[in-house]
């Protein structure tokens, strides 16, 4: 052993960092192991062409918790966010239709639509956020763990309370989120296929299925208990890309007093009895520690960095079957103008939303049938960013850089044989709402699932760690027993988006892996595990 350490963190993403900065921070000698030669994960700006910068994974800002914000002093550090002028444009054979912007205003669109539907939305928008309030208080609290004793007892009481003490029509919805298909809900609320289409999108994002699959209603449900200058529900764009987020994360580590690693990939996790003694790097060196957090997705870590042997027979049987892998191909482009839309052309706030290309639930409907049939959408979905137009920072004078986030691509196709194939499609896809398109595009970054997993580490392309499903949600994220963080070896412990509440740049499971790790070293902690 070259060195000894009171905790290791694997993997220098989001959440990584925050588990490292909260550990750091209560006096805890703390090292973060980063494969990659940038510390973020798949929070990360990077120039992918000369002159044009973009956050190359993870692209959007609403979902990083207000304490893991405040606590780490992004805002003194510099971070900025800037709200979108919309949420979504989404053009479609009829037209297109605005979100956002204010009730109002959204209201007014609908009622383009369906007057019926523009009278829903308020009584919508009050059911989600009665049930998106309880997942908000939920994200910064332990799920109580199966088998867990007096803790667990504990845990269960105090979040039960807050579920029972809910209304009964919030009760409802709250069932209704977490089992119907997105399809389903929405048919319950709204008559017009395009304002279905607007909020279904969310539904599919990272989720390899279909708006008709039962359960997708809450992937629906985890993109809006977000919130972005104290405004719920809103979404917005990191100044200087998602990098800018995850480098001041990194300086408030270091202010704290952990150490960075980059270009340290682990290779094995060391155990010596049922007890973590530390890791070994693919460098072949050895690093001691009682600790370890694993901010890499379960499918990863229990397949490839800890031995069969190490893990109880039931549980590795478990993770064998655990559900990883996503439709998500993402690409970058650098582009010599604005997309011009055929339903609104011109520049405008719809330049500064989330462009969406799917503008109907069959639509999406059929693209995931296709990629099950034949490996990738005939006619994928396809969201677009612009943040150049709120960010010059990102883009040569006169020209931008877009963020193209698509759905669906089958997780095991060959993608080294296809990825090009796709990308084609996704550019003729945008291009048949916004003709100049193709013609605009200067350089184009590819990231077929393939390409996420090798470079991200995200097993399958799944930018959530594992599927958001009901199997594998809250206190059986990512399995039964194990939904409290900690692993099944003495010391291991996870901090990543395989466990509760999930995906996106949430901070939200760093900071509770890291109150656990405390917890356990507490007196109070021992007396109770």
């Amino acid at each position: 052993m070259t060195a000894r350490y009171d905790a290791l963190i694997i993997g220098g993403g989001h959440n990584g960092l925050v588990c490292a900065f909260y550990l750091a921070r209560a006096g805890l000698k703390v090292r973060v192991l980063e494969r990659r030669h940038v510390v973020g994960g798949a929070a990360v700006t990077e120039e992918f062409h000369p002159g044009f910068r973009n956050s190359t994974a993870s692209y959007t800002v609403s979902l990083l918790r207000p304490k893991v914000i405040a606590d780490m002093k992004l805002p003194a550090r510099g971070w900025r966010v800037v709200e979108r002028q919309i949420s979504n444009f989404l053009p479609h054979d009829g037209g297109y239709l605005k979100l956002g912007g204010g009730h109002a205003r959204t209201r007014a669109e609908f009622a383009r639509f369906s007057a019926r539907d523009a009278e829903a939305l308020p009584r919508y928008e009050e059911a989600l956020e009665r049930v998106a309030a309880v997942l908000r208080d939920m994200a910064l609290r332990t799920p109580p763990n199966a088998g867990g004793g007096i803790r667990a007892l504990l845990a269960a009481a105090a979040q039960g309370r807050k579920l029972a003490g809910m209304p009964i029509e919030a009760q409802r919805d709250t069932i209704d989120l977490f089992v119907k298909s997105a399809r389903d809900f929405l048919d319950g609320w709204f008559e017009n296929d395009y304002v279905k289409a607007a909020f279904g999108f969310d539904a599919v994002v990272g989720n390899y299925a279909s708006p008709d699959t039962p359960g997708s209603a809450y992937v629906l449900l985890h993109h809006v208990f977000g919130e972005v200058n104290g405004k719920k529900g809103a979404w917005g764009h990191s100044i200087g890309g998602m990098g800018t987020i995850t480098r001041l994360m990194a300086e408030a580590c270091a202010e704290a007093g952990a150490e960075i690693s980059l270009e340290a990939p682990v290779a094995k996790l060391l155990v010596d009895g049922n007890r973590v003694a530390g890791v070994r790097l693919e460098s072949g060196e050895e690093i001691a520690a009682g600790i370890v957090a694993a901010n890499i997705g379960p499918a990863l870590l229990y397949r490839r960095l800890v031995d069969r042997a190490d893990m109880p027979a039931d549980f590795a049987r478990r993770m064998d079957r655990y559900k990883a892998g996503s439709g998500t191909f993402r690409m970058n482009v650098a582009l010599s103008e604005l997309p011009d839309f055929t339903v609104l052309p011109g520049p405008g706030e719809h330049h500064t939303a989330g462009i969406m290309i799917c503008p109907t639930l069959d639509y999406m409907d059929r693209a995931y049938t296709s990629a099950r049939a034949r490996g990738m959408s005939d006619e994928p979905i396809v969201e677009i960013t612009i943040p150049s137009t709120v960010d010059d920072s990102l883009a040569p004078p006169g020209r931008h850089v877009a963020a193209l986030f698509c759905q669906q691509f089958a997780p095991g196709l060959d993608w080294d044989r296809h990825r090009e194939a796709a990308a084609d499609r996704i550019i003729d896809t945008v291009t048949r709402h916004a003709p100049n398109f193709k013609a605009s595009v200067i350089a184009r970054q590819i990231h077929s699932p393939l390409d996420l997993e090798r470079k991200f580490g995200l097993v399958g392309g799944d930018i959530m760690h594992g599927h958001m499903s009901l199997d594998q949600l809250w206190a059986a994220r990512p399995v039964l027993g194990h939904g409290d963080y900690r692993g099944p070896i003495r010391g291991l412990y996870m901090c990543g988006a395989g466990t509760h509440p999930g995906g996106g740049v949430t901070g939200a499971p760093g900071h509770n892996a890291a109150h656990e790790i405390l917890r356990d070293r507490s007196l109070l902690g021992r007396l109770l595990g």
